[in-house]
């Protein structure tokens, strides 16, 4: 109940709230312990799942790929690139003659962060320019920069006038 008017006595409400307004912006123990319970219990599903993904990603990497047509061999001159998508549609690759009238194919996502690189022909290195990480065209290694890893090769044939791609080729750090 309201005090009367003219009464100095506090309304009944105060007394029974007792949050004061003061108080109201210190976080307390038990709102701080919840807030890292939850952000825990996030962490946890999202580990979760970014383990369950790669158990099902395991399962698909035995299976065997599909053979697909790349190019015909007069698309690719010597210093030539051709960009296609293997084994997926989802899948970016890069294919290059080199000079030495070689042919190789990558995987054209940057090990570091999924960047595209593309082929620097006056510097005979694939580039990703978005962290200025290089790797070599023979290989496929890291020779610069904070990508991790080589990129994966993609195993290609020559074969009637056509280039196939017939595998993936993931390549250790040593190798």
């Amino acid at each position: 109940m309201e005090a009367p008017p003219g009464s100095s006595k506090k309304p009944l409400w105060t007394e029974e709230f007792s949050v004061h307004a003061a108080d109201d912006r210190y976080v307390l123990r038990r709102q701080f312990t919840k807030f890292l319970t939850l952000t825990s219990f996030g962490m946890l599903v999202g580990n979760g799942w970014i383990y369950v993904k790669s158990l099902l990603d395991a399962r698909t990497r035995g299976a065997a790929l599909p053979r697909a047509v790349i190019a015909s061999s007069a698309e690719v001159p010597v210093g030539g690139v051709k960009l296609f998508r293997y084994p997926t549609p989802q899948d970016p690759c890069i294919l290059v003659r080199s000079a030495g009238a070689q042919l190789v194919a990558y995987s054209q996502k940057c090990t570091h962060l999924s960047c595209a690189v593309v082929y620097s022909s006056e510097n005979h290195r694939l580039e990703c320019p978005c962290h200025q990480g290089y790797f070599s065209i023979q290989t496929g290694r890291v020779l610069q920069g904070p990508p991790p890893r080589p990129l994966p090769r993609i195993v290609i044939e020559e074969r009637d006038g056509q280039i196939f791609a017939t595998g993936i080729q993931i390549q250790e750090e040593g190798a």
